[in-house]
């Protein structure tokens, strides 16, 4: 049982609680931030126990301060540990040479296509024993939890096949059980089709359905399923049964979304009831509407479409026409090797026209959503885990306007302090 924290006159607490609402924030609702000036909170037994004024507080607590901790946040900015809910963070390997090719005028697809992109790290994460993937894992949530990350979802993806996707699987379930940091679980075998199924791609589709999405559920390794549905990779046809396949096993349906080129992917997202589509930079008006109509998250990656070098996703426009959005870094060897959420708030204000508190909501409450983590975490209400970021910051438009700055000062997970 960790000691008493109270955290005391933060010039701005935000709180992201927003009285009577339920479910991820769509338009206005995404910019109500719950701000408490000379905010005030108490945590105890890893849950956030009290919230609000430093001068109601201490009416409270005043007599059980000699056994807290106390924390002077004069001056500065606190705000819910932010939630990552899309990555790929459990991989083998580095791919610092294709940055050098796409450089050099390799598209994303050109270097998938010649055995690199997706298939390297496949390679890569295949060789690895489980003890080398823990350890490299480990290394990146470390750098999460400085970044003020608290809550990761996490993908297989690397393996391509049964002991390679388990294997990552595992590895995470081990990280959540013996990390600081939440780390939730994604199966992705439907992440490209493996070079050993070229011209196959049927087979591995029957081989996700009949044998890994049934041994992923039995053993109760992921939360969610996900796809990529791509022009080359896998077709909307093939993208609903594998979706499908995973909900009748209790698997919650994710979609990588119309990334490279339209695909209908956010129709997709749509039809099969998907708690989230990813990416989404070349998602139809129509694949937008319906997203919102069917409140289908839309998780965007602004720091992936910096690196590839592509227009981001159409945020503001989204967020106008009632699509709930989460943010993420889209943590992965090739196309976005960052563990910066800040980084990707600005980029959120900066590429995509979402405004301070958007970005801010996007990477807090939404993303929590976008991972059915709501009730846990995403907000500071009471009740809630006492996951806390202390930013060096008096305000929360600051955190956005210094670009490319990590101002973390001090970190709490679950009331322990992580950071700082």
């Amino acid at each position: 049982m960790s000691k008493a924290v109270w955290i005391q006159h933060a010039a701005q607490l935000v709180t992201m609680h927003l009285p009577e609402h339920v479910g991820p924030r769509t338009k206005g609702d995404m910019s109500e931030l719950g701000l408490i000036e000379d905010g005030s909170v108490w945590l105890e037994d890893g849950v956030i126990q009290a919230v609000g004024t430093t001068s109601e507080l201490k009416e409270i607590y005043e007599s059980r301060a000699q056994e807290a901790e106390i924390v002077d946040a004069t001056g500065h900015l606190i705000t819910p540990g932010l939630v990552d809910p899309h990555t790929h963070v459990a991989f083998g390997g580095s791919r610092e040479r294709e940055f050098e090719m796409r450089l050099e005028g390799a598209t994303y697809m050109d270097i998938m296509n010649s055995g690199g992109g997706i298939h390297a790290t496949t390679r890569m994460t295949r060789e690895a024993s489980e003890e080398e993937l823990i350890e490299q894992t480990s290394k990146r949530l470390d750098s999460f939890l400085a970044h003020g990350v608290t809550t990761v979802e996490g993908k297989s993806g690397y393996g391509l096949d049964l002991e390679t996707e388990m294997k990552q699987l595992r590895v995470m379930k081990y990280l959540q059980e013996h990390h600081a940091i939440d780390l939730v679980p994604t199966f992705m075998g439907a992440h490209a089709v493996p070079a050993e199924y070229k011209g196959k791609e049927e087979e591995y589709v029957k081989l996700i359905i009949e044998t890994m999405l049934p041994k992923v559920a039995e053993e109760k390794l992921a939360v969610f399923n996900d796809v990529f549905c791509e022009v080359d990779v896998f077709t909307p046809e093939q993208s609903k049964r594998i979706l499908e396949a995973g909900k009748e096993l209790g698997l919650t349906p994710k979609i990588h979304a119309d990334e490279i080129k339209p695909y209908g992917g956010a129709e997709l997202a749509a039809e099969v009831g998907a708690i989230s589509a990813e990416h989404l930079l070349k998602a139809s008006d129509e694949g937008i509407e319906k997203m919102a109509e069917a409140g289908v998250i839309a998780c965007l990656l602004p720091a992936t479409a910096l690196y590839l070098r592509e227009e981001a996703a159409r945020g503001r426009v989204m967020v106008d026409r009632g699509v709930p959005v989460a943010i993420s870094t889209d943590c992965n060897p090739g196309s976005s090797p960052t563990t910066s959420m800040p980084l990707v708030m600005n980029l959120a204000c900066i590429s995509m026209r979402m405004t301070p508190a958007e970005s801010l909501c996007a990477a807090t409450y939404n993303a929590a959503c976008a991972i059915g983590m709501e009730d846990k975490v995403g907000s500071i209400e009471v009740g809630k885990q006492a996951d806390i970021v202390l930013w060096d910051v008096e305000n929360y438009q600051k955190l956005q306007y210094l670009f490319g700055v990590n101002h973390v000062q001090q970190v709490w997970k679950k009331g322990v302090q992580v950071v700082g």
